[in-house]
């Protein structure tokens, strides 16, 4: 396998595990509404997507509210998988494989 395929289908993974997560984190917070804080659940949702959340507080202006993050966060994760999925296509297409 090429190594530029390998770096992109592992990249797309683990944005695919932050964006689920994120994604189960926000049902989560649906169904067990204020008390979601002292869901197990919910706080091994928190552990798994807190650096990306705390990446994307980094690169928003102040102005953003703290409350929409999480939804900003999964907005990019989503977008960035799309770009990823795109480069994958074209990676495999220039390498002359069929994945």
């Amino acid at each position: 396998m090429q190594f530029d395929l390998l770096l992109v289908s592992l990249l797309r993974g683990l944005v695919e595990v932050a964006g689920l997560a994120l994604l189960g984190q926000g049902a989560l917070a649906l169904l067990a509404g204020k008390y979601r804080h002292q869901n197990i659940f919910y706080k091994l949702f928190q552990i798994v997507t807190a650096p990306v959340v705390k990446a994307v507080r980094y690169i928003t202006p102040r102005f953003v509210i703290d409350a929409h993050i999480p939804m900003l966060t999964f907005f990019l994760l989503f977008w960035l998988w799309i770009v990823l999925a795109i480069g994958k296509r074209y990676l495999c297409g220039l390498h002359g494989l069929a994945c």
